[in-house]
């Protein structure tokens, strides 16, 4: 039975059924105005006779035709696939051998028995990309919504973060349409990256990976090295770090005053004056937070001094005793 050109008598009515679907893989968006339509020849079918199911308004880009048996596009249940380009026509798990399909799409039931049916159109998926409502949101503060764009019908949301797909997170939220993944109180350990993908039957895509610029700290700072007793004389240099995102700006107090705003202070030739607290505070333009530690330095000269006194009692000493030796020769 040939698809007929211009029938006495049909019906062309959008198909609401259960029993059959039909898929076609198309780089088209359907437009507002048109609706494919599925038309049954004839419209009302005597059992063990033959019924064409007519497609109409195919989109014109169309790649192929799928038929499934059911309300489901599952490869289980395919009847029948045909490829526009090679005009090949491959037959699935649900094919009788009653069926047969023609270029455009349409579909021929030999020896029919009971027949209803709807299709569905899936237009090729764009490459999705990532919206963010936050790009550089601050540690402990924030959270984050990422959103998977553009908006389509039919469509299932993925989502990656660093390669892997989502677990499960008390932090981690999404949309009812898993189109949208909120980050709540945000922390330096969730940069990403983070890719989203959109999937309808016909076609699959995966966006850029986008990473997050999360501004945290500063951290309590560290003050290296370790030493705090120091001999006259000595340099002392000391260096201060924090982690922190942007980096941290460094400044040094000495007992109170403000020295330099650098992260390493150095004091040569240090004295027993150069005794006090030395505090180092960090600071973070784009979260405002300031963090500060304060390390003890000790310059001990009582070694040293003790030593001078002692040589110089021995001198005076030694210069009484030869005093009192020539006294004595005079004497004698």
């Amino acid at each position: 039975m040939e698809p007929p050109s211009a029938p006495p008598r049909r019906g062309r009515v959008p198909w609401q059924g259960l029993l059959l679907t039909v898929s076609f893989l198309t780089f088209w968006s359907l437009p507002t105005t048109a609706q494919v339509t599925m038309e049954s020849v004839p419209l009302n079918v005597v059992e063990g006779k033959d019924v064409l199911l007519l497609v109409h308004n195919v989109p014109q880009d169309a790649l192929g035709y799928n038929w499934y048996k059911g309300d489901k596009v599952d490869s289980n249940y395919r009847i029948v696939a045909y490829v526009i380009s090679t005009q090949v026509n491959n037959t699935g798990p649900a094919y009788s051998g009653r069926e047969t399909i023609y270029p455009n799409g349409s579909l021929l039931f030999q020896n029919n028995e009971e027949v209803t049916g709807q299709f569905r159109v899936y237009p090729e998926l764009p490459k999705p990309s990532i919206a963010s409502n936050n790009s550089s949101p601050v540690e402990d503060e924030d959270s984050v919504a990422l959103t998977c764009e553009p908006e389509t019908q039919d469509t299932t949301y993925l989502w990656w973060i660093n390669g892997q797909g989502l677990q499960d997170s008390d932090r981690v939220v999404m949309s009812l349409d898993n189109r949208t993944l909120i980050l709540l109180n945000i922390s330096r350990n969730d940069t990403g990256p983070y890719e989203c993908g959109n999937w309808n039957p016909v076609s699959a895509s995966r966006s850029d990976p986008v990473t997050l610029n999360v501004l945290y700290g500063p951290d309590v700072p560290t003050i290296s090295p370790p030493d705090s007793n120091y001999q006259p004389g000595a340099n002392l240099n000391l260096s201060c770090h924090a982690a922190s995102n942007p980096a941290a700006q460094y400044s040094w107090l000495i007992n109170g005053s403000l020295q330099q705003t650098t992260q390493e202070l150095f004091v040569p030739n240090v004295t027993v004056n150069n005794s006090g607290s030395y505090a180092c505070v960090a600071h973070n333009s784009a979260t405002g937070r300031n963090t500060t530690t304060v390390k003890i330095i000790t310059v001990s000269g009582l070694a040293l001094s003790f030593g001078l006194d002692y040589v110089w009692l021995i001198g005076i000493f030694s210069l009484s005793f030869l005093v009192n030796l020539d006294k004595g020769c005079q004497l004698c």
